[in-house]
């Protein structure tokens, strides 16, 4: 990637990241309290993630999930749809919540991430960010993902999410290999269009 592409990139992540927070605070306040007022405290769940050349970091989502979802995760592992790879997908989750289902249709649980975006630690596009336990299990290969900042939404994340491991390893190498800003607004465009149809899921 070009330098004074990636500084625009950050530039363009930095505008719009503080002006949604600036704008979209009422809906965060109002997305709080529907968590806390029907499932209690915690209203955010820590995400531990790898970012950028591997560092972890901690980000944030709204807690879609039960509180001890983890827990519940080790008896659903047979569940899982993701074939191939560490990541573990469920389409019909039985630990997310009746909020947290409606909150995931239309992707609102991941407005925290904006947080993230402003921080630096994450961009509005990129490869979404593997869990810390996920990467661990990274063949040396793969960690290639990591060699860009992650993103809020993916090329994965706009194509179907496909459930083969290894598809979705070849979008976030094919967003890597092929990176520009027109594929970054591209990609929003995308996101937007599934985000109001409430396509995502």
């Amino acid at each position: 990637m070009k330098s004074f592409q990636l500084f625009l990139k950050r530039i363009f992540d930095l505008g719009v990241s503080a002006l949604l927070l600036l704008l979209l605070a009422p809906v965060l306040l109002g997305i709080a309290l529907a968590i806390w007022l029907t499932d209690g405290k915690p209203i955010l769940y820590e995400w531990k993630v790898v970012g950028h050349h591997g560092k972890p970091f901690t980000g944030y989502k709204f807690r879609t999930m039960v509180v001890n979802a983890d827990q519940i995760k080790r008896d659903l592992m047979h569940l899982n749809e993701m074939n191939g790879g560490p990541v573990f997908k469920i389409k019909d989750d039985p630990r997310i919540t009746p909020v947290g289902r409606w909150l995931r249709k239309y992707s609102l649980d991941e407005l925290p991430q904006l947080w993230s975006v402003l921080c630096g630690e994450m961009s509005l596009v990129g490869p979404r960010p593997p869990l810390v336990s996920e990467y661990a299990h990274f063949e040396e290969w793969q960690k290639r993902k990591v060699s860009v900042k992650p993103g809020m939404t993916s090329l994965w994340q706009v194509s179907g999410k496909p459930t083969e491991w290894s598809d979705w390893l070849r979008l976030d190498f094919e967003y890597i290999d092929h990176w520009s800003l027109w594929l970054d607004l591209k990609i929003l465009v995308l996101t937007a269009w599934v985000v109001i149809t409430g396509k995502n899921h």
